[in-house]
């Protein structure tokens, strides 16, 4: 996958390249990496704190992996993955917002940056704990900053559009 497409080893690359059903179940697998473990640390703290700490830590990990020499990937599926556990209200809000983008505009990238300040705005308009705000705004703001070069391509008009996926 780094030398395929985008070079990135998330779900959008991996549809590109492999096609629908490796691309969903790398979308499913990146959102289990922050899920199963937000959700351990809520069941065995009980702290939403605790939680909303290891769901950031998640991220972060995936964003930027020791073993991959900190080249990971941009924390969308992971994101959601992790507030699907804290916020699911917020996470269903994030993910109509990402699905209604990217099905008007046929560009990922515009999806995942507005579900990104869609769950931000959702944690805080629905009135979750200022944990789970904190975390959210967090790894808000690394999606952004981890889309760096779609900013660039999208503002000069040449960011990729989805198309049919393989098999």
């Amino acid at each position: 996958l780094r030398h395929s497409g985008s070079g990135n080893t998330g779900a959008t690359n991996v549809l590109r390249t492999a096609g629908a059903g490796l691309g969903v179940a790398t979308l499913l697998g990146d959102g289990l990496k922050a899920a199963l473990p937000t959700w351990i640390a809520w069941a065995l703290s009980g702290q939403i704190e605790v939680a909303s700490g290891v769901a950031l830590a998640a991220v972060l990990g995936h964003c930027f992996p020791v073993t991959a020499g900190f080249r990971g990937g941009k924390g969308v599926a992971c994101a959601l993955g992790a507030l699907l556990v804290l916020a699911p209200s917020a996470a269903g809000v994030a993910a109509l917002a990402f699905a209604l983008l990217v099905g008007f505009s046929r560009i990922v990238s515009i999806g995942s940056l507005a579900g990104a300040a869609v769950a931000l705005l959702a944690t805080i308009g629905l009135g979750y704990p200022t944990a789970v705000i904190g975390s959210t705004a967090a790894m808000s703001t690394v999606i952004w900053l981890r889309h760096h070069a779609n900013l660039r391509r999208l503002v000069a008009g040449t960011e990729p559009h989805l198309s049919a996926p393989k098999g």
